[in-house]
């Protein structure tokens, strides 16, 4: 009987499948953070990309308009051809 306690013993401290599973769930969750950041910091500038990309494929000419003194928007544009 002290065997079977001892070996069911000895394999649960040299099983580590939950502490990967961890470790594993805190690289991912530090990814989304990253990830988070990165989209919050360049989302203005993705949107002006696209916008451009957008127009340049529908064969206009895509002019960059700052915004309005004081605000936070995104820089603006607009689309002519």
């Amino acid at each position: 009987m002290f065997s079977l306690i001892s070996n069911t013993a000895s394999r649960l401290r040299r099983d580590e499948k939950g502490a990967t599973a961890v470790e594993y769930g805190i690289m991912v969750a530090l990814i989304a953070v990253v990830i988070i950041v990165a989209v919050g910091l360049l989302g203005g500038t993705l949107t002006e990309l696209f916008n451009s990309t957008a127009c340049s494929v529908k064969g206009g000419t895509w002019t960059a308009s700052a915004p309005a003194s004081g605000s936070t928007a995104a820089v603006v544009g607009s689309c002519s051809k």
